[in-house]
Formats: structure tokens, sequence, C-alpha cells
């Protein structure tokens, strides 16, 4: 059975919707939360790496160290191809890893809209989200690395994800939020909503409104991609 690990850094942003997609395509699963077990990071090695999104700066390694190890874990798989998927800080981090730059300020974008897909991108897995609002939440953000493609952007991110080659994904919005799940996105991310000005019952709402079709959508994605690995 294959394996596949995901770097978890807060409880309520987890695998979700694409997590019945992983265990359908047969492999084992399992998460590694980074606050409790950050020396395991290092010594990861699994067939298929996820690293998850979290309120914390890409490149603040003094404030949290750990991020210097999962960078360099992250930078080893993507020098190697081996199967790797990045999303939102993951993304970021990912990117940085493989020459990108990171983005603070400016940028802020909370709450559900569609992406706008490049060429590349309805050629990619991205495809089944074409039209689909997704959930962005994220205030830095990252410039797609020099060897990479860009797949997507919004109209204030020209660089919403990107890949290189069939194994390295990076998504800088959250394709695996759960919609059925957002109050937890809400409590968990209450203050920064408030210093934005973001309206938590508008995304509360968006959720109701998209999460069936995003849901499916999000899934049809990440077993295309799965597939293609």
């Amino acid at each position: 059975m294959p394996t596949a690990i995901a770097l978890r850094h807060v409880h309520f942003e987890d695998l979700g919707v694409i997590e019945p997609v992983l265990r359908d395509a047969g492999y084992g699963l399992r998460y590694v939360d980074v606050a409790d077990h950050p020396e395991e990071i290092a010594r990861l090695d699994p067939d298929l790496l996820v690293s998850l999104g979290a309120p914390v700066g890409a490149d603040d390694v003094v404030r949290y160290p750990w991020l210097t190890a999962e960078s360099e874990l992250l930078r080893r798989r993507a020098d190697a191809g081996a199967p790797v998927l990045g999303i939102c800080l993951g993304a970021q981090l990912l990117a940085l890893a493989m020459g990108g730059h990171l983005v603070s300020g400016g940028s802020t974008e909370i709450g559900y809209a569609p992406i706008e897909l490049t060429e590349s991108g309805q050629e990619s897995p991205l495809r089944h989200l074409e039209g689909v609002p997704v959930l962005h939440w994220h205030g830095d953000r990252f410039t797609t690395p020099p060897d990479a493609v860009r797949l997507a952007a919004t109209r204030i991110d020209p660089d919403q994800a990107f890949s290189q080659g069939p194994t390295v994904l990076g998504l800088q919005f959250h394709v695996e939020a759960d919609p059925g799940h957002i109050e937890r996105w809400l409590i968990g991310h209450a203050h920064e909503m408030a210093s934005v000005g973001v309206d938590p019952d508008r995304v509360r709402q968006d959720a109701l409104l998209h999460g069936e079709r995003l849901t499916a959508a999000a899934r049809a994605m990440a077993r295309d991609w799965l597939a293609g690995l």
C-alpha cells in the first residue's frame, strides 16, 4: 500500500473533502501534526506528501523554526520529482523551496471566488474547477517558481497555482476545505477576518451556496491529479 502523509499545522485545516479520494486511491494516510512532532519532518519519505495551510508567514523562520525543516523537505521532493501537493502555506513553502518568492501585503483574499485558469491550467487537473468558486484565505502570496508552470490566477493575484511535471502541485487556494465544516474556519480565523473587515456570515452563506458543486469539482481534480502520478 502506498503511503501518504499530510503535514498539518492547525487542526481544522485538514485534508477535508479530498481525504476520501486519497483513501479510495489506495493510500495509507496519516497526519503529522507539526506543532506536536516537528522532529519528524526531516525524516519523512512517503510516496505522497501534502503540506497543508496555516496562519503563519512562510518566511517567519525565527518565530517558527520548523519552517526550515519543512522547506528543506519540500525542496528535496521537488528536486527528486517525488509527489508533493502544497496548499496555501504549503504552496508558499514549496514555491520558495523551488526558487519563487513570497509577496506580503496588498493581496488579502478571504472568501469564495472563482479562479481564472491559464491555458496550461485548462489542460491540467484544475480544469475541473473552472467557473467554480473556491475558498481563498491568505494575505501573503507566492510567485511561480522559474521552472514551474503557472496554472491559475485571480483578479488581484496572478499566481494562484503552479505545477512542475505531473508530480509537483502548489495551490494558493483551499480546494480541500470542507464547506460543511466552514464554521471551524470562521472560529479559528475570527481575528484575521475582523482585521480585514470580512463578514463571517457572507462566507457561511457562500459555503452553503457553492459547497456541493465545489466538493464534486475538488474531488474530480484530486482524482485526476493522483491518476497522473
